[in-house]
């Protein structure tokens, strides 16, 4: 049974940091595209960085270039995504979720096959 379980969500002051993580059982990372996406309210689920284990490549939109880090500890099987100069719009529910294939990062929301419950990302001006 494959798991995703994030964590590490709550409320920060803009300019603040918080790490989310994603303990991830039933899969081995190395084989699967995992990635974090973000929903506010009333708005579509919006994908922030993806892993592309086919190539090494970590992908990160260009909202939160320069300011988010998106790793992965295998031998703990889990993915963090560091937030650093954490702004208003990041407001949000963080998802984690993997893909099956190496190119499920290209399709978005479509490309996942698992996902874990989100995790609240509230930032306060």
């Amino acid at each position: 049974e494959v798991q995703l379980q994030a964590s590490g969500g709550g409320l920060v002051q803009a300019g603040g940091s918080l790490r989310l993580s994603c303990v991830v059982s039933g899969i081995t990372i190395e084989d699967y595209v995992i990635a974090w996406f973000r929903q506010a309210p009333g708005k579509g689920r919006e994908k922030v960085s993806c892993f592309i284990n086919k190539d090494g490549t970590t992908q990160l939109e260009d909202s939160v270039k320069g300011r988010f880090t998106f790793s992965g500890d295998n031998a703990m099987k889990t993915v963090y995504l560091q937030m650093n100069d954490l702004k208003a719009e990041d407001t949000a529910v963080y998802y984690c979720a993997a893909g099956v294939y190496s190119d499920s990062c290209r399709w978005g929301i479509d490309g996942m096959d698992y996902w874990g419950k989100g995790t609240q990302v509230t930032v306060s001006s």
